[in-house]
């Protein structure tokens, strides 16, 4: 008889002792994630069938266009996160400001805060490439009973809690850690459940992919020039082969399961990198260490960055270990 495998809902009761604070909290909080996600999932699989592609008439706090979908994916997120009266505020790639939620009661008796990218890579859904979900989520640091406060979500990457990304693809994945690895669920859309897939998920520590735009070359720092040369280079098991999505939890994905390393560097144009801190390099970050990975600026680890800002930018090199060194070796060896 086939194994039966186990759900996500099911998983999370299970590993809930390995969660240093109450499980029933954690639990409601993946959960509210897990239906935002497929509610999200559905839009997205329709998305040519309807006018909901394209850009929505507005911009994001960055500067972006935003895409119709990109709003539907925030309001639904912030909506079911709300619902669940578990989580005193919520801030988004998409908004310009944190939103404080109030509890039921009225008192602000929530404890937790979850940072939000609702739909990252969202300028390929019109070319019907995947586009993903990133969160992190911090305990807050304020007095439970008070109005959540800035500090509350400006915090290193190294207090989160739980982190994790939903891949909307061939097959939509959840995968998340609460700081006991990594493991990844993917949905069945038959019976709307997601299912544990891929358990204890890990980088290897050697790649041989690298993903970067290389369009952006000449922008680059040299230390960066430098690695990407060597990347190409005919020698022992190079050249790499080169493979980049333009979709973060894309390229995240394919590196964390075959091996490979992310880099999107500061440049003239973005002096500080493109990468949000606070809603991308962070959870991508504590996922990455988790998984046997790591993840940098070039020179300093992610989650040892103290933020200062909501939408601060960082640059981002991140995967497998032994890639992360050498990459890191090249910008310490050269002068920017």
């Amino acid at each position: 008889m086939a194994h039966k495998k186990q759900t996500l809902g099911e998983f999370i009761i299970e590993n809930q002792a390995a969660f240093k604070y109450s499980s029933g909290e954690l639990s409601s909080l993946l959960n509210s994630i897990r239906l935002a996600a497929k509610v999200v999932n559905h839009e997205v699989n329709k998305a040519g069938l309807v006018d909901i592609i394209g850009a929505a008439g507005d911009t994001n706090i960055q500067g972006e266009d935003q895409q119709k979908l990109d709003v539907y994916a925030n309001e639904k997120f912030i909506q079911t996160l709300t619902k669940r009266n578990i989580v005193c505020g919520i801030a988004s790639e998409e908004e310009d400001d944190f939103i404080t939620i109030n509890s039921q009661d009225e008192n602000h008796g929530n404890k937790y805060v979850v940072l939000i990218d609702p739909l990252d890579g969202s300028s390929n859904i019109d070319v019907n490439v995947s586009v993903g979900t990133i969160f992190s989520i911090y305990r807050r640091v304020t007095p439970v009973g008070t109005p959540v406060q800035l500090e509350d979500f400006l915090q290193k990457g190294s207090e989160q809690v739980a982190a994790g990304y939903v891949v909307y693809g061939t097959s939509t994945m959840l995968v998340y850690t609460t700081g006991a690895g990594v493991n990844g669920f993917t949905l069945n859309p038959a019976i709307g459940s997601f299912y544990l897939s891929h358990p204890d998920m890990q980088f290897p520590e050697d790649g041989y992919i690298y993903s970067v735009n290389e369009g952006n070359y000449l922008d680059f720092p040299q230390g960066i020039k430098n690695y990407i040369k060597y990347c190409q280079m005919e020698e022992g098991d190079r050249p790499y082969t080169s493979r980049y999505i333009g979709s973060l939890v894309s390229d995240f994905h394919r590196n964390m399961i075959k091996g490979g390393i992310y880099l999107y560097p500061q440049g003239s144009r973005n002096p500080n990198g493109k990468l949000r801190l606070l809603y991308e390099c962070n959870p991508m970050a504590f996922l990455a260490e988790q998984a046997n990975g790591k993840a940098s600026d070039g020179f300093t680890r992610i989650m040892d960055i103290d933020p200062t800002e909501l939408h601060q930018r960082v640059p981002f090199v991140c995967g497998s270990k032994n890639m992360v060194d050498k990459c890191e070796e090249f910008m310490r060896n050269t002068h920017r």
